[in-house]
């Protein structure tokens, strides 16, 4: 890398979410980033942004230049958004309407290249305009606390303000394993278009290794689409699609022996390998494995973070998004499951504990609607909590760090489940 070209006014020098972000948008330290400060010498500036609401407490990277991609950057999808982020987006978005002069008290960011310099080799968002067609894009950005487990994701307009797509940037070992489950899945939910009471995935319009990241462009959800209340109650006939894949139902097989349990295993050991908790992970898939080895269950897909924000509605029919952590081969309710779980943790605030017994009070509700009789139910609850486990370890070994609502207390929970 050359020397990063910035005065001390380049934000990618701060240790904040605002820091965070710009590293990762603009890695390249040949690309100037200035606020309030004249550009580096024989630079040319490519793009600037309106900082909302200030350097200090940045919340939105707002693109200059079109008003229209400025205002829908800041409206588009609004519905899905908490009614206070809602109204502060609708306050933003009529100012962006006037360009730079409406958004004129927020700081601009400017972005320069060396004069010569090709942007689309310096740029991201210059690379995937020309990997999704060449005709120009703007991009817009959120700005959130660093989070090792988070992706910065730009959303790209076109200059009359359509939505062109989200690009999420996997940054760091977490996050690029991530990037990449989330496109294979969409490739494959391609075959499953028009199935009955499937939900709706978007699209995968692109993918790209990029200055050590991996970037997936996710197609723009429905312009009309609607977000499921938070207290939606589950719909059965969606989470049997998602796990069929459309097909019909797969023949019940043993637990001992499966390839889920192989692969739990195999997880666990690694966590064994990598982090004295791990030894617990292993007596806990031990634990499993003779508690509940002989019960017979239906393996299929699932979505993996099937959650009322997650979702939502368009046209009649039910739309998902962030499929990031879906996979196959494990056991039919496992989406039932997290959905009661991060409902209790998530909305509820509740711990650990309290999210396990909500997990069970779920599946003892709505279960049999997917086949599960009392023994499948348990099993199907015990295998998601290791699950949920091993992917917090999983994500912490990667560089994400640990979840701390969720390690120890979540081993702790399974201990005391598999000794009742």
């Amino acid at each position: 890398m050359t020397t990063r070209v910035g005065s001390t006014t380049d934000p990618r020098s701060r240790v904040d979410g605002l820091g965070w972000v710009s590293r990762a948008v603009f890695p390249d330290d040949r690309v100037g980033l200035t606020v309030g400060g004249a550009l580096p010498a024989g630079h040319q500036a490519v793009a600037r942004y309106a900082v909302v609401p200030s350097v200090a407490r940045a919340r939105f990277l707002v693109p200059l230049g079109s008003p229209r991609a400025g205002a829908a950057s800041l409206l588009a999808y609004n519905a899905l958004r908490p009614p206070k982020v809602r109204a502060l987006r609708a306050v933003l978005g009529g100012l962006a309407r006037f360009g730079q002069v409406g958004l004129a008290p927020f700081p601009t960011l400017t972005v320069s290249v060396p004069a010569g310099a090709s942007a689309a080799e310096l740029l991201l968002t210059e690379r995937l305009a020309a990997d999704l067609g060449g005709a120009p894009l703007l991009a817009a950005c959120g700005v959130r606390p660093p989070d090792p487990n988070a992706k910065p994701t730009l959303q790209l307009f076109t200059a009359d303000g359509r939505p062109r797509g989200y690009a999420k940037i996997g940054w760091n070992d977490a996050t690029r394993a991530l990037v990449t489950a989330e496109a294979v899945a969409l490739r494959a939910l391609r075959a499953v278009t028009g199935v009955p009471d499937h939900p709706t995935p978007p699209g995968l319009l692109t993918e790209t290794a990029w200055a050590d990241q991996v970037v997936a462009v996710i197609e723009p959800l429905p312009p009309g689409v609607r977000g499921v209340p938070v207290d939606d109650p589950p719909r059965i006939a969606a989470l049997l699609a998602v796990a069929r894949r459309g097909g019909p139902a797969g023949t019940p097989r043993p637990l001992a022996g499966s390839t889920f349990l192989t692969r739990l295993a195999g997880l666990a050991d690694r966590a064994a390998a990598a982090e004295p908790a791990g030894a617990r992970a292993v007596a806990a898939v031990s634990a499993l494995g003779r508690r509940h080895g002989d019960t017979r269950v239906e393996f299929g897909h699932w979505h993996g973070d099937w959650v009322p924000w997650n979702l939502g509605w368009h046209a009649g029919q039910l739309v998902a998004w962030d499929w990031e952590h879906s996979g196959p081969d494990v056991p039919v309710g496992f989406d039932l499951a997290h959905d009661a779980f991060q409902r209790a943790l998530v909305l509820r605030g509740e711990s650990a504990d309290a999210a396990a017994s909500a997990v069970d009070g779920h599946l003892g509700r709505h279960g049999d609607r997917l086949g599960l009789d009392a023994a499948q139910r348990r099993l199907v609850a015990d295998a998601y909590l290791v699950e949920m486990w091993l992917r917090t370890w999983r994500l912490a070994d990667a560089g994400a760090g640990w979840n701390a609502a969720l390690h120890p207390a979540l081993l702790d929970v399974i201990e005391k489940r598999h000794s009742g």
